[in-house]
């Protein structure tokens, strides 16, 4: 599926799972719908599984969206709290859209929990409280954290352990949310053949001595490193000791940078903990650095890699020589939590960090030029296969070492992607076969029950005789047109005082959308 095709069925309000492989596009298509909604008058929520993802996507993390905070569990007081809490539960209200980005990191129970609290405070027996949700990831990337404990009342909690798998994709709220899989296979970060048949061997299990010889060519020893390089480790430990030993051998004067931050001070954590940058920015004449963050004006993006040569003589900033020979003055920038339109939390940074070295974590979302990779020490599933795709080609590959689950991906995944795969090329079909006026018809009615305005050349044209009863049998939470029937009958229905709910289930349509009409048919106010 190519992003265009996954844009247009994002665009008709059905629950979607955004996946494909590293560098496909996932983030752009989504940026892209997310400013098309915002752009319609929208209200979006953007959150991830991390901090650090929720930096790259400009959002928050689910788990403070949702108010579940580190809760592993949920009971009806947990809920009762939430729900009571009039900055969430506004916050949960005026969204329309609720995007979960980074979803291979987020476990079944967190997720699970996260449907509760939006059908709880929006008051709603619909899954996810009538919100479009749309899950963006990879599941072949790192799994999430799961700590295992036995519960003295496992009776209390609302969210029952349904299943052994700690995947997402597994829990009851993905299953209900009925999702389409966009699987996008265009490729925009890799254009080296060889190195892309080398990580799709590793997706599909198939990797082989070929494939390991090709890795082989890549060792480096430790004392022939190349020069302005990033090494990747799988430990927090080796990061450090590295950025901070080849720092201090640097004989120059060190500058200082401070984050300063506003807002309230647990959202200003959960950004300092998700930003590439430090609080505390040290840096030399000569400190190899990653920019963290994209700037569309002074041509640098998260993954862009330079040295510092000088500090700008009035401003002080550092002065950074990229790989191809740019000099960019490195002004200070801001990561956010925006909502409604409003900041309610800032930290400003210098946007670099040292770059001698980063963990795998960390590096995930990111597109380099070049890393030094020690593999050795890998010890989860999809840890070595997000080290090795950060890089776009087999030449800018450099491996001290790996070990034998370095080029493993989870057996459940493996299994799970290939239903993935045939959902998508079914997803495919079903809409490519819509012609292309109702197709936009069927955006514009969709953003239209949202409550926003429709921008498009459409918007006054009008479609006769739609027949989209096809699509809703394959994907039933797919937006269906209102018709000038359709409006008659639940006039005679709404004189009869059947309630909303009672309505809904004639009409089988959210309850929401239920509301949303009545309103526009100026029954109720």
């Amino acid at each position: 599926m190519t992003q265009k095709e996954a844009l247009n069925i994002l665009k008709t309000g059905v629950n979607v799972f955004l996946t494909g492989e590293p560098g496909a596009g996932k983030t752009y298509t989504l940026n892209e719908y997310v400013n098309y909604l915002r752009s319609s008058g929208v209200e979006v929520a953007i959150t991830a599984s991390t901090g650090i993802a929720a930096t790259h996507i400009g959002g928050m993390t689910i788990h403070s969206w949702s108010g579940i905070g580190i809760k592993r569990k949920l009971d009806k007081y947990d809920l009762d709290k939430i729900y009571s809490s009039e900055y969430i539960s506004k916050r949960i209200n005026r969204a329309k859209v609720l995007v979960i980005d980074e979803v291979s990191m987020l476990s079944s129970e967190t997720l699970s929990m996260v449907e509760a609290v939006c059908r709880e405070v929006k008051q709603s027996d619909e899954v996810f409280g009538g919100l479009q949700v749309i899950f963006v990831g990879d599941f072949f990337q790192l799994p999430p954290v799961v700590k295992r404990v036995e519960e003295q009342d496992p009776q209390a909690t609302l969210i029952p352990n349904e299943r052994e798998s700690i995947f997402a994709y597994d829990c009851f709220a993905w299953e209900n949310a009925k999702p389409v899989v966009c699987y996008i296979t265009e490729q925009y970060r890799q254009d080296d053949r060889e190195f892309l048949s080398i990580l799709s061997a590793i997706r599909q299990n198939t990797f082989n001595k070929n494939h390991l010889y090709q890795i082989e060519k890549r060792k480096v020893q430790k004392d022939n490193f190349p020069e302005n390089i990033p090494k990747l480790f799988s430990h927090n430990i080796n990061v450090d000791f590295v950025n901070d030993e080849t720092l201090s051998k640097i004989e120059k004067e060190v500058k200082i940078f401070t984050m300063s931050s506003q807002g309230k001070e647990i959202l200003v954590s959960i950004l300092q903990k998700g930003c590439l940058s430090p609080e505390k920015l040290s840096l030399k004449i000569g400190a190899e650095v990653m920019f963290t963050k994209n700037n569309q004006k002074e041509k640098f993006v998260n993954g862009t890699l330079g040295v510092v040569v000088d500090f700008h003589k009035s401003s002080k900033y550092p002065i950074v020589k990229t790989k191809n020979n740019r000099l960019i003055v490195v002004e200070p920038m801001e990561w956010s939590v925006e909502e409604n339109g409003k900041i309610r939390a800032k930290i400003i940074q210098i946007p670099l960090r040292l770059a001698w070295a980063i963990t795998v974590h960390k590096s995930q979302g990111m597109s380099m030029d070049g890393a030094i990779m020690d593999l050795s020490h890998v010890f989860e599933y999809g840890q070595g296969y997000v080290a090795l795709s950060r890089v776009r080609r087999l030449s800018g590959l450099y491996i001290i070492g790996f070990n034998e689950k370095a080029f493993q991906v989870h057996p459940d995944v493996l299994l799970k992607d290939k239903i993935f795969r045939t959902a998508s090329i079914d997803a495919e079909k079903v809409f490519s076969e819509i012609p292309s006026d109702k197709l936009t018809k069927m955006h514009d009615d969709f953003v239209i029950s949202l409550g926003g305005k429709v921008i498009s050349k459409f918007k006054n044209k009008k479609i006769v005789n739609n027949n989209f009863e096809e699509i809703r049998k394959k994907f039933p939470n797919a937006y269906r047109p209102w018709v000038k029937d359709d409006d008659e009958k639940l006039r005679i229905l709404f004189a009869k005082n059947m309630s909303v709910k009672d309505i809904a289930k004639e009409f089988g349509r959210k309850r929401g959308a239920i509301t949303s009409r009545l309103e526009k048919l100026e029954l109720v106010k």
